[in-house]
């Protein structure tokens, strides 16, 4: 079959995401020790995940349902009882930056969007988040040059496995579903929701084996490289 463009998910798919997860909650924790709250790692993951899952209830199916700013604010209103914007702010800052400067592609990353590229497919980043941390990741991972469009839950209003979170990059590179091939980690958000819309689908880096129908991908890689093997097939 012949393929016009490649979507890529982001996070956990071209990058590994619990290392760099792990790394902005370690440096939140001691950011928040040196201002003066009095929490172990142990109790600040404790009220880490109490913030975000009740953030994630409020505002699921939204990009703000990812907003480490959002979790960092919650948090320091459980514990302390009051609201304390300019320290939300240092933790979510202190967060984003050691999580970033974690981050590095996964092994033949470059080397596919290379051959992607070189075959003349369009390749776009389909990401649920907010924009301006993503945009972040793309310019640390050093790979804006290889992409042509990035599309995230932030600007479609509703995240993947929403159409709109495929059918908006359709639009705009002014394709069909059937030229398009899904990439990603997620069963539910990538595969189940690619497979919705009619793209072909692709998992990759997920352990998962038990899939429905609806959720089954077209192809399952644990190579990287494999995906320019599924493109050209």
């Amino acid at each position: 079959m012949d393929y016009s463009a490649v979507f890529f998910d982001l996070d956990n798919t071209l990058y590994p995401y619990q290392p760099c997860n792990e790394a902005g909650k370690r440096t939140a924790w001691q950011r928040a020790t040196a201002l003066g709250y009095d929490l172990d790692r142990e109790a600040f993951e404790a009220r880490y995940q109490e913030a975000r899952s009740e953030v994630k209830r409020e505002l699921a199916g939204t990009a703000s349902a990812h907003e480490r700013f959002l979790y960092f604010k919650r948090l320091i209103e459980i514990h302390t009882g009051t609201h304390k914007s300019r320290h939300a702010l240092e933790l979510g800052e202190a967060y984003w930056e050691a999580y970033i400067d974690e981050m590095e592609l996964f092994d033949g990353v470059r080397e596919t969007f290379d051959a992607i590229g070189a075959a003349g497919l369009d390749i776009a980043v389909v990401s649920n988040l907010t924009t301006r941390i993503q945009l972040k990741k793309i310019e640390h991972l050093g790979i804006e040059g290889s992409i042509d469009l990035v599309v995230t839950s932030e600007e479609a209003g509703s995240e993947k496995p929403a159409s709109i979170m495929f059918t908006l990059p359709l639009s705009q590179l002014d394709l069909r579903p059937s030229e398009v091939v899904m990439v990603g980690d997620s069963v539910t958000a990538d595969i189940e929701g690619g497979n919705a819309v009619g793209l072909t689908t692709v998992l990759f880096n997920s352990d998962e084996t038990e899939l429905s129908s609806r959720r089954h991908p077209d192809y399952h890689v644990d190579d990287f490289t494999d995906i320019a093997g599924v493109v050209a097939a």
